[in-house]
């Protein structure tokens, strides 16, 4: 599974921002879906998980109740929906896929990565 993030940008505090993450491969289905983030001179950090089928997310306490992760399996594409923007959002963002039984650890995803795209959120 190859993955391309997209969506990155400079927002203001308070608006929203939409991650794609494309994969390419005939098997995206399988795997649990993850949304992580690094911001400068920080550790990544876990923001989102969705299960194979999409039935299933879970959040950091962080970004809970301000954004969403979802997935279509025809497209072949995980999507995070980021409202109410804050500074302290500002990160590069990356999609990963590993093939954990539900719920996923927060840390060890080790299948696939996609390459990041930053999202600057100003004050």
């Amino acid at each position: 599974v190859q993955l391309q993030a997209s969506g990155g940008g400079l927002v203001q505090a308070g608006g929203s921002l939409r991650l794609s993450c494309a994969a390419s491969g005939r098997t995206f289905s399988s795997y649990a879906m993850g949304w992580f983030r690094q911001a400068p001179g920080k550790e990544r950090e876990f923001v989102a998980a969705i299960s194979w089928s999409g039935g299933s997310t879970y959040y950091a306490d962080s970004v809970k109740g301000r954004f969403t992760i979802s997935r279509d399996n025809a497209k072949n594409t995980v999507y995070l929906q980021m409202n109410s923007l804050k500074p302290e959002d500002t990160a590069v963002y990356y999609c990963a896929a590993d093939s954990f039984p539900w719920p996923p650890p927060t840390t060890g995803w080790d299948d696939y990565w996609g390459q990041g795209t930053q999202v600057t959120v100003s004050s």
